[in-house]
């Protein structure tokens, strides 16, 4: 174990000072793009408006064949654009894979300055991101990387869950993590073919009803148990946590349903596959207007967060001034990205 008066100390001569805290930006939709294809990074600086995380994808959904030409794209797409203060990410392929030693060297050398998080695939244990971590170091100093590149871990085996605690806390270079549905699906050996959201058959038998033949039945969410997890460890080490992708892009009841359950038990955002999939990411992931209101009163009326205010009848106290809070500062972040909602939240 690392002792604590190494832990903010750079792993390589020459790489910067690791961060102590995490930037302060809004997150509200990761937004997934494939570089190799050139009619979608001919959109990027439009599709960078729009969202507030932009992220490059080399792994699943990018055939092998194609490898190469995704990360090209990527590093072209950076090189030739400037997207503002929309953050840019990039999902590199999984560590055991025969491209990564290629996508972390040739991103590095290239675009090293420009990016703000690296997304690590299938995470099992604290061991990769110590992997991870010193080999960005490396990296960093060797191509002159002047700000510290974030790592950010997809929760998506059996074993990664296991250890999600220890992968939370093992750099300070993590910035989060994300639910990766069909992977963990798929090594849990879970019965399902959906990426993200619910199954039809998984739910629970209302008891039965003396006069009634039929039992009313209530669908249940495959992933709670997962989420509650992940955000427990993330919020623990001081780290952030998203729900991942919601494979069905044609159901966006389905999909905004899915993004809210995270919403509510405390993910910052969620990824977001298609463009009809970013409005209801920043639906879902900005506080209601009504909320944001109410809660800026109950800060007002207990400024240092102490003692007990009534207001319309109910009661306030230090815990409902911490929730208030939590809901104003997530506000004030989106306002910094949003002009519109920034008047509705009255900043």
């Amino acid at each position: 174990m690392k002792l604590p008066v190494h832990f903010y100390r750079p792993l390589a001569i020459g790489a910067p000072q690791p961060l102590r805290e995490l930037p302060v930006r809004p997150e509200r939709m990761i937004h997934f793009f494939p570089p190799h294809i050139e009619k979608i990074r001919a959109r990027l600086p439009e599709t960078a408006k729009q969202v507030d995380v932009l992220c490059g994808n080399l792994e699943d959904a990018i055939p092998a064949d194609a490898k190469e030409a995704a990360r090209a794209g990527f590093i072209e797409a950076v090189s030739a654009n400037d997207f503002g203060d929309t953050a840019l990410w990039i999902r590199v392929n999984a560590l055991n894979s025969p491209w990564f030693l290629d996508d972390m060297t040739e991103l590095l050398a290239a675009v090293g300055n420009r990016l703000d998080v690296i997304m690590i695939p299938k995470v099992e244990g604290p061991w990769d991101i110590h992997f991870v971590d010193q080999y960005l170091a490396l990296l960093e100093a060797r191509h002159g990387v002047t700000k510290p590149i974030l790592i950010h871990a997809l929760l998506e085996t059996a074993q990664g869950v296991m250890n999600v605690e220890a992968i939370s806390g093992a750099s300070p270079r993590m910035h989060g993590l994300s639910l990766g549905p069909a992977d963990l699906a798929a090594s849990r050996g879970m019965k399902t073919t959906r990426v993200g959201g619910g199954h039809p058959f998984y739910g629970v038998l209302a008891d039965p009803q003396e006069g009634q033949s039929e039992r009313a039945f209530f669908q249940q969410d495959l992933w709670h148990y997962t989420v509650a997890r992940m955000v427990d460890a993330c919020v623990a080490h001081g780290i952030r946590a998203f729900y991942g992708p919601f494979g069905d892009i044609k159901d966006e009841a389905a999909c905004e349903a899915q993004f809210r359950n995270a919403f509510l038990m405390g993910c910052t955002g969620a990824w977001t596959l298609a463009p009809n999939q970013i409005p209801i990411a920043r639906r879902v992931f900005s506080p209601d207007v009504n909320e944001v209101l109410f809660a800026k009163r109950i800060l007002e009326a207990m400024p240092d967060g102490t003692g007990v205010a009534m207001i319309d009848g109910k009661m306030q106290d230090d815990a409902t001034w911490k929730q208030a809070k939590v809901i104003v500062d997530l506000a004030r972040l989106v306002a910094k990205k949003d002009p519109e909602l920034a008047q509705a939240y009255g900043f």
